[in-house]
């Protein structure tokens, strides 16, 4: 049982994709095709431009999903298998559940870029910068969060944005309730609780402008049956049915992305490897804390497809 998952943001960091585009013609089409469907030189903030223009969210998700296409190209293109051969599920955290539904061909890349750009756009300005933040909390469970985040809601929302692993947790919400939230946590054992350097409250119900904009554009696209089915971050649990998988990404704008849910199930089911595409090595870093005995196989850069040769 094998899993490809592609990252969501805060992967990005200047010169991904670089060394891949100039190795391998199959990622140099991804990036040009995600450049010429926004029309603009995304490659050249990638790869030239400063850390502050890459991690800016309009930028940093359509980057990092080309990023993760590229990698699947370059590894079907040299293993010569399809992804029904490479993978029994798919699935990526927030912005990587489009990813994978791109290499799944659920749509088309330039329409994913497109909507990557949208979405990047709208989450940035649902809310002004300031007003809000997000926290991780380490070393506590979820429940435990539940209870801090209750109390920090006398002081405005306050949601989980993100349950990444065991004791690991982000918070989100307005600033004053999530920095309410970090004192409390440090009150209740967590080993840290820190602020995110993040442009926005992601995950959260203050993203709800940004899901009214998402979901306008999703219901206007055609969604074709994903070629293996995709793992939610919103149900930790496998859809192929395209109305569901259009309500999953809409959902997800503002919803909590389960992914220990979603490593749960991967155990579950009996998976033996996970193979991340794409820039860093986060969602295989996790995978193997939580999984006994997993193989797993990480694709960023031009040097991890040298065992090919």
């Amino acid at each position: 049982m094998n899993f490809i998952v592609f990252p969501g943001q805060g992967s990005q960091k200047v010169g991904m994709g670089k060394k891949l585009s100039e190795n391998f013609s199959e990622a140099k089409d991804v990036f040009d095709e995600v450049n010429d469907a926004l029309k603009l030189n995304l490659t050249k903030i990638m790869w030239e431009g400063s850390d502050r223009e890459i991690s800016l969210t309009a930028n940093a998700q359509p980057a990092l999903m080309a990023c993760g296409v590229a990698a699947f190209r370059v590894l079907s293109k040299l293993k010569d298998k399809n992804l029904r051969q490479l993978a029994d599920f798919t699935c990526g955290h927030s912005l990587g559940e489009y990813t994978a539904m791109t290499v799944a061909q659920v749509f088309s890349l330039k329409e994913c870029a497109i909507l990557l750009r949208l979405r990047g756009e709208a989450m940035q300005q649902a809310v002004p910068v300031g007003e809000g933040a997000m926290a991780a909390l380490i070393g506590i469970t979820v429940n435990q969060t539940i209870e801090i985040i209750e109390k920090a809601q006398i002081h405005g929302i306050c949601d989980i944005g993100n349950d990444n692993a065991d004791g690991q947790v982000v918070i989100s919400g307005d600033t004053r309730a999530v920095e309410n939230a970090i004192e409390i946590a440090k009150n209740s054992g967590a080993k840290r609780a820190i602020l995110l350097p993040v442009s926005a409250p992601f995950h959260c119900r203050l993203m709800e402008p940004a899901r009214v904009i998402m979901e306008e554009a999703l219901n206007n696209l055609v969604f074709d049956v994903p070629l293996i089915p995709i793992v939610s971050n919103i149900t930790a649990l496998p859809h192929t049915d395209t109305t569901t998988l259009r309500k999953n990404l809409i959902d997800q704008v503002t919803g909590t992305v389960r992914w220990r849910e979603t490593m749960d199930f991967a155990k579950n089911q009996g998976i033996k490897k996970i193979t991340e595409l794409g820039s860093g090595k986060v969602l295989t870093g996790i995978a193997k804390r939580m999984i006994k005995d997993i193989s797993n196989e990480s694709y960023e850069n031009a040097e991890d497809f040298d065992a090919f040769f």
